[in-house]
């Protein structure tokens, strides 16, 4: 079982804003603030913010992809609406994916540096139809 995961960020003053955002709707909030790194969680830091000194922002295609438990689908919309107005790339809007094993509802956005952020969720069979 994973603890918690770092993602290696530019700028720290850009991305402590840019993670507050898009981590509210899925219950997150800043926890921990040391010099170089920010730890985001519910009760603990689950996902820390670290800064590289003189890290080139990455390509889209070579940051860290992570993903994140929602408790419904519209916290993943609220999720996805909330880093693209906080100047995300979006990978994947929000929409229900049948796949072969699991029915879930994810939203993919590309951070500042690169970093693939997912929130998912797995809803009854009754959720709102692929968009």
């Amino acid at each position: 079982m994973i603890d918690h995961v770092s993602l290696a960020v530019s700028d720290l003053r850009r991305s402590v804003p840019f993670y507050e955002r898009i981590f509210a709707p899925l219950g997150m909030s800043k926890l921990v603030t040391r010099p170089a790194m920010v730890g985001f969680g519910k009760s603990y830091p689950e996902v820390w913010i670290d800064l590289r000194q003189g890290m080139p922002s990455l390509s889209p295609d070579n940051g860290a992809h992570i993903c994140l438990r929602a408790k419904s689908a519209d916290a993943v919309d609220a999720f996805h609406e909330a880093a693209m107005a906080a100047g995300a790339r979006s990978e994947s809007a929000p929409s229900l994916r049948p796949h072969d094993r699991v029915r879930y509802y994810a939203a993919f956005i590309v951070d500042f540096d690169g970093n693939r952020i997912e929130a998912v969720t797995f809803p009854n069979e009754d959720a709102r139809p692929a968009n």
